[in-house]
Protein backbone atom coordinates (compact mmCIF):
# COMPACT_ATOMS: atom_id res chain seq x y z
CA UNK A 1 0.00 0.00 0.00
CA UNK A 2 1.31 3.40 -0.77
CA UNK A 3 0.52 5.93 1.80
CA UNK A 4 -0.04 9.62 1.08
CA UNK A 5 2.61 10.70 4.20
CA UNK A 6 4.68 8.70 6.43
CA UNK A 7 5.63 10.14 9.51
CA UNK A 8 9.03 9.19 10.85
CA UNK A 9 8.47 9.30 14.84
CA UNK A 10 5.87 9.04 17.31
CA UNK A 11 6.54 11.99 19.68
CA UNK A 12 3.99 14.30 20.11
CA UNK A 13 4.61 16.41 17.42
CA UNK A 14 4.63 13.56 15.07
CA UNK A 15 0.93 12.34 16.51
CA UNK A 16 0.29 15.80 16.16
CA UNK A 17 1.01 16.25 12.45
CA UNK A 18 -0.95 12.63 12.06
CA UNK A 19 -3.76 13.93 13.17
CA UNK A 20 -4.48 16.85 10.76
CA UNK A 21 -3.16 15.42 8.05
CA UNK A 22 -5.39 12.35 8.79
CA UNK A 23 -8.64 14.57 9.48
CA UNK A 24 -7.38 16.09 6.04
CA UNK A 25 -8.07 12.97 4.54
CA UNK A 26 -4.28 12.10 3.54
CA UNK A 27 -3.50 8.14 3.72
CA UNK A 28 -1.75 8.54 6.78
CA UNK A 29 0.97 6.19 8.62
CA UNK A 30 3.10 7.06 12.02
CA UNK A 31 6.28 4.63 12.07
CA UNK A 32 7.71 4.71 15.61
CA UNK A 33 11.14 3.13 16.85
CA UNK A 34 10.26 2.47 20.21
CA UNK A 35 7.54 0.08 21.60
CA UNK A 36 5.11 2.39 23.08
CA UNK A 37 4.36 6.13 20.99
CA UNK A 38 4.94 9.22 22.88
CA UNK A 39 8.74 9.91 22.05
CA UNK A 40 10.03 11.71 25.12
CA UNK A 41 6.57 12.68 26.40
CA UNK A 42 6.01 8.79 27.88
CA UNK A 43 5.07 6.80 31.25
CA UNK A 44 6.84 4.61 32.68
CA UNK A 45 6.88 2.00 35.72
CA UNK A 46 10.48 2.72 36.51
CA UNK A 47 10.15 0.65 39.76
CA UNK A 48 7.26 -1.68 40.55
CA UNK A 49 4.26 0.28 42.03
CA UNK A 50 5.74 3.35 40.91
CA UNK A 51 5.39 5.19 37.50
CA UNK A 52 6.31 8.50 36.02
CA UNK A 53 7.12 10.61 33.00
CA UNK A 54 10.01 9.05 32.04
CA UNK A 55 11.57 12.25 29.98
CA UNK A 56 9.38 15.42 29.54
CA UNK A 57 7.96 15.89 33.43
CA UNK A 58 5.12 19.19 33.13
CA UNK A 59 2.59 20.99 31.33
CA UNK A 60 1.90 24.76 30.19
CA UNK A 61 3.20 25.04 26.89
CA UNK A 62 0.80 22.61 24.92
CA UNK A 63 -0.83 24.51 23.09
CA UNK A 64 -4.41 25.16 23.44
CA UNK A 65 -5.34 25.57 19.67
CA UNK A 66 -3.78 21.57 18.78
CA UNK A 67 -5.71 20.12 22.48
CA UNK A 68 -9.04 21.26 21.10
CA UNK A 69 -9.06 20.64 17.61
CA UNK A 70 -7.84 16.63 18.53
CA UNK A 71 -10.35 16.98 20.96
CA UNK A 72 -7.84 15.58 23.65
CA UNK A 73 -9.82 16.02 26.64
CA UNK A 74 -12.37 13.58 25.07
CA UNK A 75 -10.11 11.27 24.53
CA UNK A 76 -8.98 10.89 28.33
CA UNK A 77 -6.63 14.00 28.39
CA UNK A 78 -6.79 15.13 32.15
CA UNK A 79 -4.49 18.49 33.17
CA UNK A 80 -4.54 19.67 36.69
CA UNK A 81 -3.12 22.43 37.98
CA UNK A 82 0.18 22.97 40.60
CA UNK A 83 -1.06 24.32 44.06
CA UNK A 84 1.79 27.05 43.43
CA UNK A 85 4.39 27.44 40.77
CA UNK A 86 7.33 27.36 42.57
CA UNK A 87 9.58 26.87 45.60
CA UNK A 88 13.26 27.69 46.21
CA UNK A 89 14.70 26.44 49.52
CA UNK A 90 17.91 29.49 49.46
CA UNK A 91 19.13 28.14 52.96
CA UNK A 92 18.41 26.45 56.57
CA UNK A 93 16.48 29.61 57.43
CA UNK A 94 15.25 31.21 54.55
CA UNK A 95 13.20 30.35 51.21
CA UNK A 96 10.80 31.37 48.35
CA UNK A 97 7.39 30.02 47.43
CA UNK A 98 5.99 31.79 44.34
CA UNK A 99 2.34 31.39 44.40
CA UNK A 100 -0.38 31.88 41.71
CA UNK A 101 -1.66 35.88 41.45
CA UNK A 102 0.20 39.31 41.39
CA UNK A 103 -0.64 39.70 45.29
CA UNK A 104 0.56 36.46 46.19
CA UNK A 105 4.18 36.83 44.10
CA UNK A 106 4.66 40.40 45.63
CA UNK A 107 4.79 39.21 49.14
CA UNK A 108 7.02 36.49 48.59
CA UNK A 109 9.15 38.79 46.57
CA UNK A 110 8.88 41.53 49.20
CA UNK A 111 11.10 39.20 51.87
CA UNK A 112 14.28 40.19 49.57
CA UNK A 113 13.40 43.37 48.33
CA UNK A 114 10.48 45.65 48.68
CA UNK A 115 11.38 47.38 45.44
CA UNK A 116 11.41 44.41 43.65
CA UNK A 117 7.68 43.93 44.83
CA UNK A 118 6.80 46.96 43.49
CA UNK A 119 8.40 46.42 40.20
CA UNK A 120 6.68 43.11 39.61
CA UNK A 121 3.20 44.56 37.88
CA UNK A 122 5.60 46.17 35.45
CA UNK A 123 7.37 43.61 34.84
CA UNK A 124 4.68 40.51 34.61
CA UNK A 125 3.45 43.71 31.93
CA UNK A 126 6.12 43.89 29.68
CA UNK A 127 6.90 40.28 29.83
CA UNK A 128 3.22 39.61 28.85
CA UNK A 129 3.45 41.98 25.50
CA UNK A 130 6.44 40.10 24.60
CA UNK A 131 4.73 36.57 25.18
CA UNK A 132 1.40 37.97 23.62
CA UNK A 133 4.04 38.61 19.73
CA UNK A 134 5.84 35.33 20.45
CA UNK A 135 1.87 33.75 21.06
CA UNK A 136 0.77 35.18 17.29
CA UNK A 137 3.80 33.58 15.91
CA UNK A 138 3.59 30.03 17.70
CA UNK A 139 1.22 28.58 14.85
CA UNK A 140 2.59 30.73 11.97
CA UNK A 141 4.62 29.68 9.42
CA UNK A 142 7.62 32.00 9.19
CA UNK A 143 8.94 33.79 6.44
CA UNK A 144 12.08 31.56 4.38
CA UNK A 145 14.66 34.06 4.48
CA UNK A 146 16.37 33.98 0.96
CA UNK A 147 12.24 32.71 -0.69
CA UNK A 148 11.49 35.49 -3.02
CA UNK A 149 9.08 38.32 -3.33
CA UNK A 150 5.74 35.85 -1.67
CA UNK A 151 8.06 35.17 1.46
CA UNK A 152 9.15 39.25 1.88
CA UNK A 153 5.45 39.70 1.77
CA UNK A 154 5.18 37.58 4.46
CA UNK A 155 7.52 38.65 6.52
CA UNK A 156 6.14 42.28 6.28
CA UNK A 157 3.31 40.96 7.06
CA UNK A 158 4.61 39.74 10.61
CA UNK A 159 6.20 42.91 11.02
CA UNK A 160 2.96 44.84 10.97
CA UNK A 161 2.22 43.15 14.17
CA UNK A 162 4.61 44.67 15.93
CA UNK A 163 5.00 48.24 13.83
CA UNK A 164 2.67 49.97 15.71
CA UNK A 165 3.70 49.11 19.12
CA UNK A 166 5.40 51.60 21.45
CA UNK A 167 9.31 52.01 21.57
CA UNK A 168 9.35 50.83 24.67
CA UNK A 169 7.68 47.82 23.90
CA UNK A 170 9.60 47.41 21.46
CA UNK A 171 12.51 47.86 23.34
CA UNK A 172 11.85 45.25 25.57
CA UNK A 173 11.05 43.01 22.65
CA UNK A 174 14.61 43.21 21.61
CA UNK A 175 16.21 42.72 24.90
CA UNK A 176 14.29 39.27 24.93
CA UNK A 177 15.52 38.39 21.99
CA UNK A 178 19.02 39.47 22.02
CA UNK A 179 20.19 39.52 25.41
CA UNK A 180 21.18 37.30 28.68
CA UNK A 181 19.02 36.37 31.18
CA UNK A 182 20.87 38.24 33.82
CA UNK A 183 21.34 41.11 32.18
CA UNK A 184 17.60 41.63 31.16
CA UNK A 185 16.61 41.11 34.76
CA UNK A 186 19.64 43.22 35.76
CA UNK A 187 17.13 45.99 34.61
CA UNK A 188 14.51 45.14 36.90
CA UNK A 189 15.48 43.82 39.93
CA UNK A 190 18.09 43.87 42.56
CA UNK A 191 18.11 40.79 44.88
CA UNK A 192 20.17 38.09 43.63
CA UNK A 193 17.53 35.36 44.89
CA UNK A 194 14.43 37.25 43.06
CA UNK A 195 16.87 37.49 39.86
CA UNK A 196 17.48 33.91 40.29
CA UNK A 197 14.21 32.51 40.28
CA UNK A 198 13.54 34.32 37.00
CA UNK A 199 16.99 33.28 35.78
CA UNK A 200 16.13 30.13 36.19
CA UNK A 201 13.66 29.55 32.90
CA UNK A 202 15.85 31.39 30.97
CA UNK A 203 18.76 28.29 31.35
CA UNK A 204 16.27 25.67 31.48
CA UNK A 205 17.33 22.98 28.53
CA UNK A 206 20.05 25.49 27.50
CA UNK A 207 23.62 24.25 27.84
CA UNK A 208 24.26 27.75 28.99
CA UNK A 209 24.81 30.35 31.84
CA UNK A 210 22.12 33.56 32.86
CA UNK A 211 25.23 35.25 31.10
CA UNK A 212 25.04 34.14 28.19
CA UNK A 213 23.11 36.26 25.39
CA UNK A 214 20.07 34.83 24.22
CA UNK A 215 18.81 33.22 27.23
CA UNK A 216 16.15 36.29 27.48
CA UNK A 217 14.72 34.55 24.87
CA UNK A 218 14.96 30.93 26.23
CA UNK A 219 13.49 33.03 30.03
CA UNK A 220 10.68 34.10 27.46
CA UNK A 221 9.80 30.96 25.57
CA UNK A 222 8.90 29.25 29.11
CA UNK A 223 6.65 32.24 30.01
CA UNK A 224 3.91 32.31 26.97
CA UNK A 225 2.04 29.12 28.02
CA UNK A 226 -0.88 27.99 30.26
CA UNK A 227 -3.26 25.43 31.63
CA UNK A 228 -6.95 25.50 30.95
CA UNK A 229 -6.97 28.32 30.24
CA UNK A 230 -4.95 30.44 32.73
CA UNK A 231 -1.83 32.16 31.68
CA UNK A 232 1.03 31.48 33.28
CA UNK A 233 -0.25 28.12 35.26
CA UNK A 234 1.89 25.41 35.12
CA UNK A 235 0.06 21.71 35.41
CA UNK A 236 0.25 17.81 35.14
CA UNK A 237 -1.42 15.60 33.10
CA UNK A 238 -3.42 12.69 35.12
CA UNK A 239 -1.55 9.58 34.27
CA UNK A 240 2.21 11.63 33.26
CA UNK A 241 2.94 12.91 29.81
CA UNK A 242 2.32 9.39 28.44
CA UNK A 243 -1.15 10.68 29.01
CA UNK A 244 -0.69 13.36 26.51
CA UNK A 245 0.42 11.12 23.96
CA UNK A 246 -1.93 8.01 24.44
CA UNK A 247 -4.73 10.82 23.82
CA UNK A 248 -2.86 12.20 20.29
CA UNK A 249 -2.12 8.70 19.49
CA UNK A 250 -6.14 7.84 19.94
CA UNK A 251 -7.18 11.47 18.14
CA UNK A 252 -4.86 10.87 15.25
CA UNK A 253 -5.83 6.65 14.52
CA UNK A 254 -9.90 7.72 15.08
CA UNK A 255 -9.01 10.15 12.32
CA UNK A 256 -7.60 7.19 10.13
CA UNK A 257 -4.10 7.16 10.31
CA UNK A 258 -2.20 4.35 11.08
CA UNK A 259 0.31 3.94 13.81
CA UNK A 260 2.81 0.99 13.97
CA UNK A 261 5.10 0.76 16.77
CA UNK A 262 8.59 -0.90 17.05
CA UNK A 263 9.61 0.12 13.32
CA UNK A 264 12.90 1.88 13.59
CA UNK A 265 13.60 3.74 10.32
CA UNK A 266 16.55 3.33 8.64
CA UNK A 267 16.38 6.48 5.50
CA UNK A 268 14.53 7.97 4.06
CA UNK A 269 13.66 6.55 0.39
CA UNK A 270 14.61 9.19 -2.35
CA UNK A 271 13.86 8.82 -6.14
CA UNK A 272 14.02 10.41 -8.77
CA UNK A 273 15.18 13.53 -6.71
CA UNK A 274 12.14 13.66 -4.69
CA UNK A 275 11.31 11.38 -1.17
CA UNK A 276 9.25 8.37 -1.98
CA UNK A 277 8.91 7.00 1.37
CA UNK A 278 11.40 5.44 3.78
CA UNK A 279 13.37 1.83 4.42
CA UNK A 280 12.67 0.01 7.76
CA UNK A 281 15.51 -1.10 9.72
CA UNK A 282 14.99 -4.05 8.83
CA UNK A 283 15.20 -3.53 4.60
CA UNK A 284 10.90 -3.22 4.63
CA UNK A 285 10.12 -0.04 1.76
CA UNK A 286 7.18 2.06 3.07
CA UNK A 287 6.29 4.40 -0.20
CA UNK A 288 4.38 7.64 -0.19
CA UNK A 289 4.00 10.99 -1.79
CA UNK A 290 5.98 12.64 0.69
CA UNK A 291 7.48 11.76 4.51
CA UNK A 292 7.46 13.73 7.64
CA UNK A 293 9.86 13.50 9.99
CA UNK A 294 9.47 14.19 13.82
CA UNK A 295 13.41 13.28 14.66
CA UNK A 296 15.60 16.02 14.91
CA UNK A 297 17.07 18.18 11.91
CA UNK A 298 20.61 17.14 12.83
CA UNK A 299 19.43 13.38 12.81
CA UNK A 300 17.75 13.70 9.90
CA UNK A 301 20.62 15.15 7.63
CA UNK A 302 23.27 13.10 9.17
CA UNK A 303 21.73 9.46 9.60
CA UNK A 304 18.87 9.47 7.22
CA UNK A 305 18.86 11.14 4.00
CA UNK A 306 21.10 8.93 1.90
CA UNK A 307 24.38 11.01 0.77
CA UNK A 308 24.41 12.80 -2.30
CA UNK A 309 20.41 13.76 -2.01
CA UNK A 310 21.48 17.21 -0.56
CA UNK A 311 24.38 19.32 -1.83
CA UNK A 312 27.15 18.57 0.90
CA UNK A 313 27.11 22.37 2.13
CA UNK A 314 23.40 22.80 3.21
CA UNK A 315 23.74 18.77 4.37
CA UNK A 316 26.91 20.95 6.69
CA UNK A 317 24.29 23.62 7.68
CA UNK A 318 22.06 21.04 9.06
CA UNK A 319 24.69 18.89 10.84
CA UNK A 320 26.70 21.57 12.02
CA UNK A 321 23.91 22.54 14.39
CA UNK A 322 24.02 23.57 17.84
CA UNK A 323 23.14 20.64 19.94
CA UNK A 324 23.13 19.84 23.77
CA UNK A 325 20.57 20.19 26.48
CA UNK A 326 23.24 20.12 29.08
CA UNK A 327 20.69 17.92 31.18
CA UNK A 328 20.29 14.71 33.18
CA UNK A 329 16.90 13.47 33.97
CA UNK A 330 16.35 11.17 37.20
CA UNK A 331 13.15 9.44 38.72
CA UNK A 332 12.46 8.75 41.96
CA UNK A 333 10.17 6.33 43.98
CA UNK A 334 10.22 7.88 47.71
CA UNK A 335 8.60 6.23 50.97
CA UNK A 336 7.63 9.49 52.08
CA UNK A 337 7.62 13.54 50.97
CA UNK A 338 10.71 15.67 51.40
CA UNK A 339 11.34 17.56 54.98
CA UNK A 340 13.00 21.07 53.43
CA UNK A 341 15.00 22.06 56.44
CA UNK A 342 13.52 25.98 55.89
CA UNK A 343 9.77 24.46 55.22
CA UNK A 344 9.23 21.64 57.72
CA UNK A 345 6.86 18.83 57.90
CA UNK A 346 6.07 15.01 55.81
CA UNK A 347 2.63 16.40 55.77
CA UNK A 348 2.05 17.53 52.09
CA UNK A 349 1.89 21.18 51.76
CA UNK A 350 1.65 23.58 48.62
CA UNK A 351 5.46 23.78 48.15
CA UNK A 352 5.41 19.76 47.72
CA UNK A 353 3.50 20.49 44.61
CA UNK A 354 5.33 23.22 43.36
CA UNK A 355 8.59 23.02 40.83
CA UNK A 356 11.10 22.89 43.46
CA UNK A 357 14.08 24.37 42.31
CA UNK A 358 17.74 23.77 43.90
CA UNK A 359 19.37 27.39 41.97
CA UNK A 360 19.19 29.78 45.07
CA UNK A 361 21.40 32.77 43.44
CA UNK A 362 22.35 33.65 39.81
CA UNK A 363 26.08 32.76 40.83
CA UNK A 364 25.11 29.47 41.81
CA UNK A 365 23.63 29.10 38.21
CA UNK A 366 26.36 30.85 36.94
CA UNK A 367 28.63 28.68 38.71
CA UNK A 368 27.16 25.34 37.88
CA UNK A 369 27.29 26.24 34.22
CA UNK A 370 31.24 27.07 34.33
CA UNK A 371 31.72 23.46 36.55
CA UNK A 372 30.25 21.58 33.76
CA UNK A 373 32.32 23.27 30.83
CA UNK A 374 35.30 22.62 32.81
CA UNK A 375 34.56 19.52 34.98
CA UNK A 376 31.72 17.68 33.06
CA UNK A 377 29.36 18.18 35.31
CA UNK A 378 28.52 20.88 38.25
CA UNK A 379 30.26 20.24 41.57
CA UNK A 380 26.79 22.09 43.03
CA UNK A 381 23.89 21.55 39.77
CA UNK A 382 20.91 22.95 39.44
CA UNK A 383 18.16 20.96 39.99
CA UNK A 384 14.52 21.14 39.41
CA UNK A 385 12.20 18.72 41.31
CA UNK A 386 8.60 18.23 40.96
CA UNK A 387 6.49 15.80 43.05
CA UNK A 388 3.58 14.95 40.51
CA UNK A 389 1.79 12.10 42.87
CA UNK A 390 0.83 15.04 45.27
CA UNK A 391 -1.67 15.78 42.24
CA UNK A 392 -1.85 12.33 40.62
CA UNK A 393 -2.36 9.29 43.16
CA UNK A 394 -2.40 7.00 40.27
CA UNK A 395 1.67 7.17 40.22
CA UNK A 396 2.47 5.67 43.56
CA UNK A 397 1.04 3.15 46.15
CA UNK A 398 -0.91 4.90 48.96
CA UNK A 399 1.26 6.75 51.53
CA UNK A 400 4.31 7.02 49.20
CA UNK A 401 5.15 9.15 46.19
CA UNK A 402 7.43 9.72 42.93
CA UNK A 403 9.91 12.63 41.67
CA UNK A 404 11.02 13.72 38.46
CA UNK A 405 14.41 15.54 38.80
CA UNK A 406 15.49 17.49 35.72
CA UNK A 407 19.31 18.54 36.30
CA UNK A 408 21.89 20.54 35.11
CA UNK A 409 24.41 21.19 33.95
CA UNK A 410 26.05 18.29 32.13
CA UNK A 411 28.39 17.68 29.00
CA UNK A 412 26.99 15.67 26.33
CA UNK A 413 30.22 14.68 26.16
CA UNK A 414 32.25 13.95 29.18
CA UNK A 415 35.97 15.52 29.08
CA UNK A 416 38.97 13.44 28.89
CA UNK A 417 38.48 9.31 28.36
CA UNK A 418 35.77 9.72 30.86
CA UNK A 419 32.09 9.00 28.54
CA UNK A 420 28.61 8.51 29.58
CA UNK A 421 28.63 4.43 28.64
CA UNK A 422 30.61 4.04 31.42
CA UNK A 423 28.09 3.27 34.03
CA UNK A 424 29.96 4.57 36.92
CA UNK A 425 29.78 8.23 35.65
CA UNK A 426 25.88 8.13 35.75
CA UNK A 427 25.74 6.74 38.92
CA UNK A 428 28.15 9.03 40.40
CA UNK A 429 26.14 12.25 39.38
CA UNK A 430 23.11 10.87 40.61
CA UNK A 431 24.53 10.33 43.91
CA UNK A 432 25.26 14.21 44.21
CA UNK A 433 22.04 15.09 43.12
CA UNK A 434 20.47 12.97 45.32
CA UNK A 435 22.97 14.93 47.89
CA UNK A 436 22.36 18.01 46.95
CA UNK A 437 18.43 17.94 47.46
CA UNK A 438 19.26 16.32 50.77
CA UNK A 439 21.03 19.12 51.93
CA UNK A 440 17.60 21.33 51.73
CA UNK A 441 15.59 18.02 52.96
CA UNK A 442 17.95 15.95 55.43
CA UNK A 443 15.32 12.88 55.14
CA UNK A 444 15.39 12.49 51.22
CA UNK A 445 18.07 10.26 50.76
CA UNK A 446 17.44 7.74 53.01
CA UNK A 447 13.36 7.46 51.27
CA UNK A 448 14.36 7.04 47.75
CA UNK A 449 13.18 3.59 47.24
CA UNK A 450 14.52 3.13 43.44
CA UNK A 451 15.67 5.30 40.81
CA UNK A 452 15.92 5.68 36.90
CA UNK A 453 18.72 7.50 35.50
CA UNK A 454 19.12 9.01 31.99
CA UNK A 455 22.37 10.83 30.86
CA UNK A 456 22.27 12.52 27.25
CA UNK A 457 23.50 9.50 25.78
CA UNK A 458 20.90 7.66 27.28
CA UNK A 459 18.30 10.38 26.13
CA UNK A 460 19.77 10.32 22.80
CA UNK A 461 19.60 6.62 22.11
CA UNK A 462 16.29 5.91 23.87
CA UNK A 463 14.44 9.23 21.99
CA UNK A 464 17.02 10.51 19.68
CA UNK A 465 17.76 13.57 21.09
CA UNK A 466 21.10 14.25 19.80
CA UNK A 467 23.49 15.05 22.72
CA UNK A 468 20.77 14.96 25.24
CA UNK A 469 19.21 17.96 23.19
CA UNK A 470 15.30 17.97 24.70
CA UNK A 471 15.10 21.22 22.26
CA UNK A 472 16.18 19.34 18.65
CA UNK A 473 18.49 22.26 18.62
CA UNK A 474 19.68 24.86 20.89
CA UNK A 475 17.09 27.90 21.21
CA UNK A 476 20.36 30.57 20.02
CA UNK A 477 19.59 33.65 18.42
CA UNK A 478 21.01 31.72 15.09
CA UNK A 479 18.44 28.69 15.48
CA UNK A 480 15.46 30.91 15.68
CA UNK A 481 12.50 31.78 13.34
CA UNK A 482 13.61 32.04 10.20
CA UNK A 483 16.59 30.62 10.78
CA UNK A 484 15.52 27.33 12.14
CA UNK A 485 16.59 24.73 12.05
CA UNK A 486 18.93 26.35 9.44
CA UNK A 487 18.45 29.84 6.87
CA UNK A 488 16.29 28.84 3.84
CA UNK A 489 14.71 25.99 5.44
CA UNK A 490 12.51 27.66 8.01
CA UNK A 491 8.42 26.86 6.34
CA UNK A 492 8.95 23.34 7.40
CA UNK A 493 10.14 21.77 3.84
CA UNK A 494 13.47 20.08 3.91
CA UNK A 495 16.12 20.54 1.11
CA UNK A 496 14.78 17.04 -0.27
CA UNK A 497 11.54 18.01 -2.11
CA UNK A 498 8.91 15.65 -0.53
CA UNK A 499 10.29 15.77 2.87
CA UNK A 500 9.33 17.84 5.73
CA UNK A 501 10.02 18.49 9.64
CA UNK A 502 7.17 18.71 11.94
CA UNK A 503 8.97 18.26 15.28
CA UNK A 504 10.90 20.50 17.78
CA UNK A 505 13.68 21.82 15.54
CA UNK A 506 11.11 23.46 13.52
CA UNK A 507 9.82 26.70 14.71
CA UNK A 508 8.62 27.47 17.49
CA UNK A 509 10.81 25.14 18.86
CA UNK A 510 10.99 22.81 22.07
CA UNK A 511 9.04 21.88 24.65
CA UNK A 512 5.49 20.22 24.18
CA UNK A 513 3.71 22.14 22.42
CA UNK A 514 2.71 20.46 19.47
CA UNK A 515 3.09 23.59 17.40
CA UNK A 516 5.81 22.22 15.12
CA UNK A 517 3.49 19.19 14.29
CA UNK A 518 -0.03 21.62 13.67
CA UNK A 519 1.96 24.11 11.67
CA UNK A 520 3.83 21.20 9.63
CA UNK A 521 0.66 19.44 8.89
CA UNK A 522 -0.71 22.80 7.42
CA UNK A 523 2.36 23.18 5.03
CA UNK A 524 2.12 19.43 3.98
CA UNK A 525 -1.68 19.76 3.66
CA UNK A 526 -1.13 23.13 1.10
CA UNK A 527 1.55 20.95 -0.92
CA UNK A 528 -0.14 17.23 -1.53
CA UNK A 529 -4.19 19.18 -1.06
CA UNK A 530 -6.79 17.52 0.82
CA UNK A 531 -8.43 14.14 -0.12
Amino acid sequence: MTFDIVVIGGGHNGLTAAAYLARAGLRTLVLEKNAVVGGAAVTDEFVPGFRNSVASYTVSLLNPKVVADLDLHQFGLKIVERQAGNFWPIDESSSLLMPYGLAGRQTAIAQFSERDAERLPAYDAALEKAASVLRDLVLKTPPNVGGGLFEAIRAAAIGRRTFGMPLADKQVIADLFTKSAAAFLDEWFESDVVKASFAFDGIVGAYASPSTPGTAYVLLHHCFGEVNGKAGVWGHAIGGMGAITQAMAKSAESAGAEIRTSSPVREVLVENGRAAGIVLANGDVVRARAVAANVGPKLLMRDMVPAGAVAEDTRNRFVRMSTGSGTFRMNVALSELPDFTTRPGKQQQAHHTAGIVIGPTLEYLERAYLDARRDGWSAEPVVEMLIPSTLDDSLAPAGQHVASLFVQHVAPRLPGPRSWTDPREKEAFADLVIDTVTKHAPNFKAAVIGRQILSPLDLEQRFGLVDGDIFHGALSLDQLFSLRPVMGYANYRMPVPGLYLCGSGAHPGGGVTGAPGHNAAREIIKDLGRR
